[in-house]
């Protein structure tokens, strides 16, 4: 038998190896203690005919004619014909060695030439034929006898013998290639009966002959030789035969029964079908697609490649339909040898049959998918797998319509804040990504019975059918409303969108508005909450608040976030990126200091310490964040403020107020909040404001100020005279204070118009009783000329420059003990 190496073979064919190899062994050690004596008429000495016998055995060996079993390669031999004669020439206790040494030298040669063959295997067959040798010479014996080597029961004995040699070595092989699972038992029996009973028989007529000639004239052995090519040549052509015609019938069978299934199924059937027609130890089949490559595989019963790696030669070949390619097939054959070219026909055969059921698997695929997209394009969107807007009216309408017409309904538009500048800095595709994660989370925050959609490019909606209601003081006692309710809602999914996003390695965020339109069930249908709700989601817009809900009076505008407000939130979280840098303000005389600005900056983890122009602009867009950021920045100003009080400096902090915080009505109860929590009375705490916000027509910032003014918070105009109406705003936003703008400053020596500015807000501070502070002072020519002018107060680089909050107080210090004396003016690298 010709098989692969046993370490891929299973425990019990290699107990089977141990057992033979030592049997034989033993058999051949044992035969040497049997008397060699010989009757006269046998024609060579003990010796030689020994050698003689293992000459053919070896010879018979490399003769041999190998065919595929299942995954097993079995060897048919001149085994019988090497018997035969080396009963004859040999003595019979011999014959076990001799065949066994005979066998080993045979197959040695044929492992050389292969470069595959295991010492395991090899001890394997030569056992095997040893002990069949064995058997024989046994058989032989008890019927021959000590008759003559050319009378007929000589004849009777070496035909039997050759016989049992034919059934043990037959049966071993059996045996090895069951408990190896290469073939059924019964396969194996019929198509290694029907391969070797031809030879059998022309093995046993040979061997008689040649014992013949040995004993009648040696000469006539010289004739043999045409007559073994001759037999050679019809056995090999049998047993070709008889192997093509099997492979081709299960070739036939098996791309027959290729199912008409998923690719799976195909590919699965294709590894079973290619194991049993080729024989293969193992066979992938790589699959190409739109999806990528697919691989399956699949080892032949019994195998453990994992161990003998992948034995025997392996034929690839490429599978393709009308040239559109379909994946590789490869197989790996059970033989040691380069593959023949009835293997590669065959295999190509068999692609080129799997291919066609892949592809049509693949078109069936296709197809299914095809009409399933449609299908769901009808009423999905295809991007996000939301609803669509047709479906939305079309289900919304009849689920409104089975509902009670007074059960409580509400409907939520969501849009997302100047979605075209996502598009336009991260690129549509990743704009699509943005609305897939959206579309997700609004899938996780809907309820049972609730219909989500998208209802445009960066539109949301959400139909509510069941909304729980509250007594809302504006409506009639009888009557709860659901507006409460809806808006709550509403601000939860604010609250759970606006949460930062990885996008293609992007961590960003994005701001949504969301309009609110509620009623009952009878009142209004699908289309009509839409129309209310998107009137209430432009009033958001042009508010600048998350949240509207529909009034009849409602439009707006878009307004919009960048994708820094997810870093803001970070910042935010955390206790050491958002900090502040303070600068003194002093007397211009003395240099004592009257009072110190605060200076937000951001130490960005990535990109350094960022100045207020970097990010303030996107916290004052952001109505989530705005809050927070002010409540940061207050708290951190009042603690620096302590920490000086507490020194013995008693100086106020000058804080800059953003636009929307004088737009929030609930802002002064902040700041008197962020007293109360640091125990800081009204008058430590300045708070700047522009004129241009100063000067705004919205009643709601004079309320503010008011409010501010009234609870003792002292004000400041900064930025002085470059605003919309300088001389309007003392009068119509009384202030405490005001700072000349740094560039009148900067220009006052040189030009006679910057000069005239500051003389006049001077002098207009004077006759308002008001503080008047010079922003920007760098030179001492400019400190000169503020003094001459009267001005009281100056801040800069001439004086200070702004510092970390922990060195404010020594430099406080510092400049409140040189005051008396008034020796020089304060350089900035002095207060270092």
């Amino acid at each position: 038998m010709d098989a692969a190496g046993l370490a891929g073979r299973s425990r019990a064919v290699r107990a089977l190896t141990a057992v033979v190899s030592g049997a034989a062994l033993l058999v051949a050690v044992l035969g040497f203690l049997v008397p060699a004596e010989r009757p006269a008429d046998r024609p060579l000495s003990a010796l030689a005919g020994a050698a003689l016998a293992a000459a053919l055995v070896a010879a018979g060996q490399l003769a041999r004619l190998r065919f595929r079993l299942g995954r097993g390669v079995v060897s048919v031999s001149w085994g019988e014909a090497a018997f035969v004669i080396g009963f004859v020439v040999a003595p019979r206790g011999w014959l076990p060695a001799a065949t066994l040494a005979g066998a080993l030298a045979g197959w040695a040669v044929l492992s050389w030439w292969n470069s595959h063959r295991n010492l395991a295997e090899v001890a394997h067959l030569a056992g095997s034929l040893s002990l069949g040798a064995a058997g024989a010479t046994v058989v032989a014996g008890l019927v021959a006898g000590d008759a003559p080597v050319l009378s007929t029961r000589m004849t009777a004995g070496l035909a039997a013998g050759a016989l049992a040699y034919l059934l043990i070595t037959f049966g071993l092989a059996t045996l090895t290639l069951s408990l190896h699972r290469d073939a059924p038992a019964r396969q194996i029996l019929l198509r290694a009966s029907y391969a070797k009973v031809p030879m059998f028989v022309g093995n046993v007529v040979v061997g008689l002959a040649a014992v013949r000639a040995l004993v009648d004239g040696p000469l006539w052995l010289l004739a043999f030789a045409p007559v073994l090519w001759l037999l050679q040549r019809t056995y090999r052509f049998h047993l070709r035969a008889e192997e093509e015609r099997r492979m081709w019938e299960a070739f036939s069978a098996a791309t027959a029964t290729l199912p008409g299934g998923t690719e799976a199924e195909v590919a699965r059937a294709g590894l079973r079908a290619a194991l049993e027609v080729f024989g293969a130890r193992r066979v992938e089949i790589e699959v190409h697609g739109p999806g990528g490559e697919r691989r399956y595989a699949e080892d032949g019963p019994g195998q453990d490649n994992t161990l003998a790696g992948l034995p025997g030669p392996a034929i690839t070949r490429s599978m393709a339909v009308a040239g559109d390619p379909v994946g590789e097939l490869t197989v790996w054959l059970s033989e040691p040898t380069l593959p023949a070219p009835r293997d590669e026909a065959a295999i190509s055969a068999f692609g080129d049959a799997l291919a066609g059921a892949l592809h049509d698997a693949a078109t069936r695929a296709r197809l299914a998918d095809l009409e399933q997209r449609l299908a769901s394009d009808v009423t999905h969107d295809r991007l996000t797998g939301l609803l669509n807007r047709a479906t939305l009216l079309h289900d919304g309408d009849r689920l409104l319509r089975s509902s009670e017409r007074d059960r409580p309904v509400a409907l939520l538009l969501l849009d997302v804040n100047d979605f075209r500048e996502v598009n336009g800095t991260l690129g549509h595709r990743h704009g699509d990504e943005v609305l897939r994660v959206i579309a997700e989370r609004l899938t996780e925050l809907t309820r049972d019975g609730e219909l989500v959609a998208r209802t445009g490019d960066d539109e949301f909606a959400l139909l509510i059918p069941a909304v729980p209601t509250l007594t809302d003081s504006a409506a009639r006692a009888d009557r709860p409303s659901p507006l409460p309710m809806a808006l709550r809602r509403a601000r939860e999914l604010v609250e759970h969108l606006i949460a930062p996003m990885e996008i293609s390695s992007v961590r960003l965020a994005v701001e949504v508005a969301v309009g609110v339109a509620a009623t009952t069930a009878g009142r209004a249908d699908s289309a009509e909450l839409i129309r209310r709700a998107s009137l209430a989601l432009r009033q958001a817009k042009r508010q600048q608040i998350s949240v509207s809900a529909f009034d009849a009076g409602q439009d707006a505008v878009t307004t919009d976030r960048l994708a820094l407000l997810a870093e803001l939130q970070d910042a935010l979280a955390a206790d050491d990126q958002i900090v502040l840098h303070l600068q003194p303000a002093v007397d211009l005389v003395t240099a004592a200091p009257t009072g110190v600005e605060a200076l937000v900056r951001w130490r960005h983890p990535r990109r350094g310490q960022l100045s207020p122009n970097d990010f303030v602009p996107a916290v004052e867009h952001s109505a989530e964040l705005h809050t927070a950021f002010t409540a940061r920045v207050l708290d951190l100003a009042l603690a620096a403020a302590g920490s000086w009080h507490a020194a013995g400096v008693d100086v106020p902090v000058s804080v800059n107020v953003a636009a929307r915080s004088l737009l929030d009505p609930t802002f002064p109860a902040q700041v008197a909040e962020a007293l109360r929590r640091h125990r800081a009375p009204a008058s430590r705490l300045v708070l700047e404001i522009t004129e241009s916000v100063a000067v705004s027509e919205e009643r709601i910032v004079d309320e503010v100020l008011a409010e501010l003014r009234d609870s003792g918070i002292q004000l400041s105009l900064d930025d002085f005279g470059t605003g919309y109406s300088s001389l309007a705003i003392v009068t119509r936003a009384p202030v405490d204070e005001i700072k000349i703008d740094r560039s009148f400053v900067d220009d006052m020596i040189d030009s006679a118009a910057a000069g005239a500015v500051v003389r006049g807000a001077v002098e207009l501070g004077a006759r308002l009783g008001v503080r008047v502070v010079a922003e920007g002072v760098e030179t001492t020519e400019q400190r000169a000329a503020l003094i001459a002018l009267g001005c009281p107060v100056a801040q800069g680089y001439h004086f200070c420059r702004p510092m970390p909050s922990e060195r404010i107080v020594q430099a406080l210090t510092q400049l409140a003990q040189a005051a008396p004396d008034n020796i020089r003016p304060l350089r900035a690298d002095d207060a270092s």
